[in-house]
């Protein structure tokens, strides 16, 4: 096979002799060169020639740091967090610091590719951009006139998805496009904070780290999702003495540093919060001049609560009625600089907007709202747009909620697009959505209910290993009519792909400028350190050329990026030259706390008030107060299988990195000690796993601890891919995704709840 592992019929020349170089000297090892600390080597790479300092936001996670990116010579040797920036704070985690080792993996991507195969038979010719550019235009265009532009879905994960999931998609004129960020991840919590505060909670989670005295964290594993900030407040708070509680089946990172673990049993916590809330409540605990202050709906959540007693909860949870009291009282007795932490991926069973809803409700009955140790109140920076007509669709990606149905037509109050057909987005029983779900594009694909879609422009999206029940997807991509595949690696779609348009790094491209949400809102700069190596080129530029192609113009003016960045700092009194003086971070004053609004509201609700009882939910036949709700159990012989991170990996992208992939090679599979000697499996063996629906994968490596509940087990989401053209990734570990065939479907926000998939254990691996 070709370099890329990819059966590429052609290989064009490689753009310079210096890539050619570059990606020479790396190999498996890493770049060459003494480390940093050894000053008297006369061959280290700071002593090779002048350091050239550039400013970039880290791509490896969503966190997006700040980073400076020092080269030599056209080489990329080192990345530091930006100290001018507010989430970076001049560092940077193991995933940020292996940006340069991304950016030179081997197996990349590294000209166009058209496929000469079959679907999936990974057969591609390379090919010029201009080639295939065109023919993507014209594939588009056959769509649109047979069709109309609804026939068109767009996927978008990553920094850069915003030219596709959101310009590109908005000017073509399909509804159809998603994030995996939203209906994967975040809708539930975004949904849920909408209907409490009138806002979403935005990129990040605005904990006052510097003066909270104490955290709960349900499901929140920091230090094993490494977001970067939060790592660094949450061991400044540790460090200080202050009160952790960690809710979590397994005894986490987290829990390891915690005063309180509580070994929840799987899908209950709900309960527990609702506890929570009744002995706040009953004991008088809560914060009452706030609550009268700055809530509606007290009244109606006192009685709600009324019988949801500790005891109550102690039978559903697993958890002692006393845990569940004391660690009330100690929330409450750090009030307001005590905060239940929203967390970042919460679609677990699909009801878990009703459980960030509870999350919300404790927080707000601690008075942590714009209280300093609390939460502070997210302002995005002012900057302004460039100037572009009216898009065909607005808010393609972005979402908004839904006025209620009249009927009982589960699309009937679903919007309709250019040529007049609804968005299919999904049938969901609310009407609240947030945005598009991705997992409910997969079935027009297939069944074209309400109509068929027929082309997926997929960006960013490692596709097989990010939607629940990849068999599924698989069907898709085998009945769509034309797939386009913007990425930077091999991934496993890649080969189910009609046309490849390899993406270079976000360390070699610019992109729109980064319009950060924060205590002090900010504008961060990404400008290449060094050209594109290969035949890549920056998003930015794909999305305009295929644009033009397209007849979308005039959404598309500027000749060039640093133009359009020049246009939108205009309207702050800067450029370029004078954000790169600045470090690349032009920070600007926000309102964090309640005494910065000088008696004002700054809850964006009918009410203008933190809304404890949500009319709006009751309106729409949803409960106005969250509920518990039963999860299914395990069935015999089966453990519920849970998931997460690791803080050397993101999501499914850098188990290939080569200097990730040294630190954390292949996950492990959690399982309690006791139940592997039940099943007479040791720590360290390798075994398959099989669901409740029969798919299978493995081999896995067994971790044996007492730090799991026996019911369940535990993966690091990511692995076990199957692209050969992923050198070091490929057939290691087990992948999560392809044992969640099942998923339930969140009633108001869309989201995509996983955790409702079981799995048994076969020592045959």
């Amino acid at each position: 096979m070709a370099r890329a592992q990819l059966k590429i019929t052609r290989r064009q020349l490689l753009k310079s002799g210096a890539a050619v170089g570059v990606a020479g000297a790396i190999g498996s090892s890493g770049l060459r060169g003494a480390p940093a600390h050894a000053a008297t080597d006369d061959g280290a790479w700071y002593r090779q020639g002048q350091i050239r300092t550039t400013y970039n936001v880290c791509d490896i996670c969503p966190w997006h740091c700040g980073v400076l990116v020092h080269s030599v010579d056209g080489v990329v040797h080192k990345v530091d967090g930006n100290p001018k920036d507010p989430k970076a704070q001049g560092r940077l985690c193991a995933r940020g610091q292996g940006g340069p080792s991304f950016m030179y993996d081997p197996d990349r991507l590294r000209s166009p590719m058209v496929r000469t195969g079959p679907r999936g038979s990974g057969e591609f010719e390379e090919v010029t951009w201009e080639y295939a550019l065109d023919l993507v235009a014209q594939e588009l265009g056959k769509i649109k006139e047979r069709s109309g532009p609804e026939a068109l879905a767009v996927f978008g994960h990553t920094g850069g998805d915003g030219w596709f999931a959101d310009h590109f998609a908005q000017a073509w004129g399909t509804p159809n496009a998603a994030k995996s960020s939203s209906s994967l991840c975040l809708s539930p919590r975004e949904e849920a904070a909408t209907l409490t505060f009138g806002w979403p909670v935005g990129g990040h989670e605005p904990v006052d780290w510097d003066g909270l005295e104490c955290v709960a964290l349900i499901g929140s594993h920091i230090g094993e999702d490494a977001r970067n900030t939060v790592m660094q407040g949450f061991a400044g708070l540790h460090r200080r003495g202050g009160t952790i509680i960690a809710v979590d089946p397994r005894f986490s990172s987290a829990a390891t540093k915690a005063d309180h673990w509580l070994p929840i049993k799987p899908g209950t916590d709900t309960a527990l919060l609702l506890a929570w809330i009744h002995v706040l409540v009953t004991e008088g605990l809560y914060d009452a001049d706030y609550v009268e202050q700055w809530t509606t709906g007290f009244d109606e959540l006192a009685a709600h609560v009324e019988d949801k007693t500790p005891e109550w909860a102690a039978a559903i949870t697993d958890l002692p009625a006393d845990q569940i009291r004391e660690t009330a009282r100690s929330m409450a007795a750090h009030a307001p600089r005590s905060v239940i932490m929203p967390g970042r991926h919460v679609t677990w069973y699909g009801n878990d907007t009703q459980r960030m809803r509870a999350v919300f409700l404790v927080n707000s009955l601690l008075g942590a709202y714009g209280r300093e140790g609390g939460f502070y109140f997210n302002r995005a920076p002012y900057i302004g747009d460039y100037a572009l007509p009216p898009y065909a669709v607005e808010g393609s990606a972005g979402g908004c909620a839904a006025e209620p149905a009249e009927d009982d037509d589960p699309l009937g109050d679903l919007p309709l697009g250019p040529s007049g057909k609804a968005r299919a987005d999904g049938v969901q029983e609310a009407f609240l959505r947030g945005p598009t779900a991705m997992q409910e594009l997969i079935e027009p694909m297939i069944s074209g209910d309400p109509y068929r879609i027929e082309g997926l422009l997929v960006y960013g999206v490692n596709l097989l290993h990010t939607v629940p029940n990849p068999a599924r997807t698989l069907e898709a991509l085998k009945a769509l009519d034309l797939v386009v595949a913007v990425d930077v690696l091999p991934q496993e779609h890649i080969a189910w792909a009609d046309i490849v348009l390899p993406e270079a790094t976000y360390l070699e491209r610019y992109e729109d400028l980064y319009t950060i949400a924060h205590k002090t809102p900010y504008i961060a700069l990404r400008e290449p350190a060094v050209e594109p190596m290969y035949d890549t080129k920056p998003g930015w530029w794909i999305s305009k050329e295929l644009g033009e192609r397209v007849g979308l113009e005039s959404h598309y003016p500027w000749e060039d990026i640093e133009e359009y960045l020049d246009e939108r700092l205009r309207s702050v009194g800067a450029n370029l030259d004078d954000l790169r003086d600045a470090d690349g971070i032009i920070v600007q004053d926000g309102r964090p706390y309640l005494d910065d609004f000088d008696g004002s509201s700054p809850f964006d609700t009918p009410s203008g008030k933190i809304e404890l009882y949500s009319q709006l939910l009751a309106d729409t036949g949803h409960d106005p107060l969250p509920e518990y709700e039963p999860t299914d159990e395990p069935p015999d012989g089966y453990f519920r299988l849970l998931y997460g991170r690791h803080p050397a990996h993101t999501f499914a992208r850098t188990q290939n990195t080569p200097g990730l992939h040294r630190v954390y090679p292949e996950n492990e599979l959690w399982l309690n000690a006791g139940a592997a000697a039940e099943l007479g499996v040791s720590d360290g063996d390798r075994v398959m796993l099989e669901n409740q629906d029969g798919a299978t994968d493995g081999p896995i490596k067994v971790k044996a601890t007492q730090r799991i509940r026996r019911d369940a087990v535990f993966m690091v989401h990511g692995f076990g891919q199957a692209s050969e053209g992923l050198s070091r990734a490929h057939g290691q570990g087990a992948s999560d995704t392809k044992l969640q065939t099942r998923y339930q479907l969140d009633p108001i926000s869309g989201g995509a709840g996983m955790r409702v998939n079981f799995v048994r254990i076969s020592t045959e691996a």
